[in-house]
Formats: C-alpha cells, structure tokens, sequence
C-alpha cells in the first residue's frame, strides 16, 4: 500500500510530540501574512495584488463559497488513489504548479527552487516564459519531474519558434498558451509603486539567452540591458493575439497544446475546433480584467460544451486542498496552485514550496476521502458530489 498524501499531518503531529512546530504555516492567509512580513512593497505587491479594485480576485474566492462539497458517509475509503495522466502526463494527484512569473524577486533560487520541490512531490511544474532562469536552468533542476512550457507569444514568429523548440528539447511535454495577457492589466499596487521587475532585466532570462532574440540586438543584453529591454517590451506585450496564428504553434509544437484564459464555453469550442487539446479555466488570478466573473463559476459551462473532446484544467482563485477537491468535483481535469506556493518560496526557498505543495496535496486527499471519495473515477461519477450554497 502506498503512503497516503495525507501522511504529512501525521508528520507534522508527530513532530510536535518534540515541541516541534512547522516552519512555515498551513493556513494559506497565515501564509500570505508571513510572506508579506518578509517581503518588501514591490515584490509582495507584485504577487498578491490584482487589476483595478479587485472585484476580481474576491469573485475568484466568493465563487468557492458558493459551491459546497456534499460528503457520503459509510464508504470504505480507507485506501485512496488519486493519480491520473492528463495530456500523457502522469501525476499522482491531478495539481500542478502553476507558471508564475520572477520568482527572482521572491527568492534568489526563484523557479529553480520551485522546480526542485514540484519533483519532489511530484508535482509537474508549469514554467513561465516570464523566468528568471532559462527554459534549460530549470528543466536541470527539474531533474526526472514532469515539466510544462507555458508561453507568453512573441510577436516575432523567429523568437517564438525557437523559444519552442528549446522547451521541447529541454523534455517539457505540454505547451501551455497564455491568451488574457498580450497586454498588462490595471494593477495599481504596481502602477503606485512604479513596479515593474521586466524593465530592469529582471524575468527576461528565457529571450534574453534565446539565439533568435539576440540577433536582433546590436549588443549582448549583458553589454547593454536597456536596448534589450526596448527590443523585449513590443514582443511581448501590446499585440492582440488572433485564432488564426495558432497554426504556427501546431506546425512547430509536437505535443499537446493547451489554451490558459478560457472562460466563455464558445471560446472552448473554438478551442476544440481549432485542434486544441485542452484549456484552462482561468482569468489570470484577477490580474488583469477587474470586474470578471469568478474562474469557478465559469468551469462546469465550460466542461459542459467540451463534452470531454479535450482536457479542462482550473486556475484561479485557488488556495487550498478543499480547494482543489471541488473543482475536481465541478468537472475539472487537474488543477493549477499558484500564489500559495509563490509565499511558500519567499518564507523559505525549496522548502517553502514543498510545504506547500504537501500541505494542499494531503489536504485534498484527506477532503475528498472523508466526503466519501477514494479515487477520481469515483467522484466524476457522482453528480451530487457538489451542492450550490445560498450565500
């Protein structure tokens, strides 16, 4: 019998029998308190913050409190097992780290820490374009793990193909396409701050150690920041992305590909009829459109109109393991953690993620089995496993 995930609240308890406690919190608002004690106004606002007032962000959350898990007693689910593949990727449980941006600014190790723990734990990690390391850095520190390549689309097609064909050749399996971000939100924790890391050369490692990019510069980005910082910012950020250009993502990307940012059923049809995948239910965390609906709500519409043609993974709003089970339970295929793990990183590094990523991986296990699930085939195939709650 394998080890539960949830044996890391056993750890914990048994460790307390030493007056040891944990290093890190497990409550994820304790967490993103720490973090914010220990990171400075730019960096933290950076992370936490959202567009505009952030109706957005607290529609992710109120979307959550809307919907109810309904558990089932009298099951035998002393023995659980959640492992599934999802686009030919296998992981023991259906999270995945989700692709944040500098982590640099964070920690020192950023995505390389991020990368060590996520194998660990056995969780694949969604690398962002937006590293603070190369696409190869990370795929090192990744080591056996399972590895995705999430791309914020250069408007040059040159960048863009070799930007995919080095991801490919570092072992990511999965393409992950960001559609909601071709320009920055309103975000005004960094507009009050004049924050913005990608102007001081800070998450530009993966263009600026591509060969395509640095033709295009007269110098080396070491020789001269600014001029790379010009040639980076038009490429990307500023051109609206079209349905048409998907094309060359096919043409040059032999594995799955999936759309981030879906949130209306139409455009996942559109997906479907476009050769996609799979999607991911997401608005960006509420960083960039104020006033969107909550990613949650937009998920069993979404599932709905796909009818299982391609994959639908969630992101959004997401903070914990109870978390994760119901959106799972609402249909999705996997789901992706972010700003939890990102505060895990900035209180400690490798082992701050790794926390985290256990915490949420045995908070789920322990939700679904005592709301009388033991597996995923069992809880897909329980229409009453969710219940809409009156607010």
């Amino acid at each position: 019998m394998s080890t539960p995930l949830s044996s890391y609240a056993a750890e914990i308890y048994l460790r307390g029998l030493a007056d040891e406690r944990p290093r890190f919190p497990t409550d994820p608002a304790r967490l993103e308190q720490a973090a914010r004690e220990v990171l400075e106004d730019g960096p933290f606002g950076y992370v936490a913050g959202g567009a505009g007032s952030g109706a957005t962000m607290r529609a992710n959350r109120a979307a959550f409190d809307r919907h109810g898990l309904v558990p089932r007693v009298l099951r035998d689910t002393t023995v659980r097992d959640w492992s599934t593949t999802v686009l030919g990727t296998a992981m023991g449980a259906p999270l995945l780290a989700a692709p944040i941006g500098v982590l640099s600014i964070l920690h020192p190790d950023g995505e390389l820490a991020v990368a060590r723990a996520a194998a660990a734990t056995g969780v694949p990690m969604v690398l962002s374009t937006a590293s603070s390391h190369t696409i190869e850095e990370v795929a090192e520190a990744s080591g056996d793990g399972e590895r995705w390549y999430q791309l914020y689309w250069p408007t040059e097609d040159a960048v863009t193909v070799s930007l995919l064909a080095r991801a490919r050749a570092a072992g990511y399996s999965t393409l992950v396409v960001t559609l909601d971000t071709w320009t920055l939100g309103w975000r005004p924790l960094d507009l009050d701050g004049a924050y913005l890391p990608f102007l001081r050369g800070v998450g530009t490692a993966i263009p600026f150690s591509d060969p395509a990019f640095r033709a295009g510069l007269a110098e080396a980005p070491e020789d001269d920041l600014m001029a790379a910082v010009g040639r980076w910012v038009p490429m990307f950020t500023g051109t609206a992305l079209r349905w048409d250009r998907l094309d060359l993502l096919r043409e040059h990307w032999d594995g799955p590909i999936v759309l981030k940012g879906v949130q209306h059923p139409d455009d996942a049809l559109r997906a479907v009829e476009a050769g996609m995948d799979g999607v991911i239910v997401s608005n960006h965390g509420g960083r960039q459109v104020d006033r969107a609906i909550g990613a949650l709500d937009a998920l069993p519409g979404v599932v709905a109109a796909v009818e299982g043609r391609v994959a639908v993974l969630f992101d959004s709003g997401v903070r914990t393991g109870a978390d994760v089970a119901l959106a799972l339970a609402l249909g999705a295929d996997a789901v992706l953690l972010g700003r939890p793990y990102a505060y895990g990183l900035a209180l400690g590094g490798e082992d701050g993620v790794r926390h985290v990523l256990r915490s949420v991986l045995a908070e789920l296990d322990l939700t679904l089995a005592l709301a009388g699930h033991r597996d995923l085939a069992g809880l897909r195939a329980a229409p009453d496993a969710v219940a809409r709650q009156v607010p």
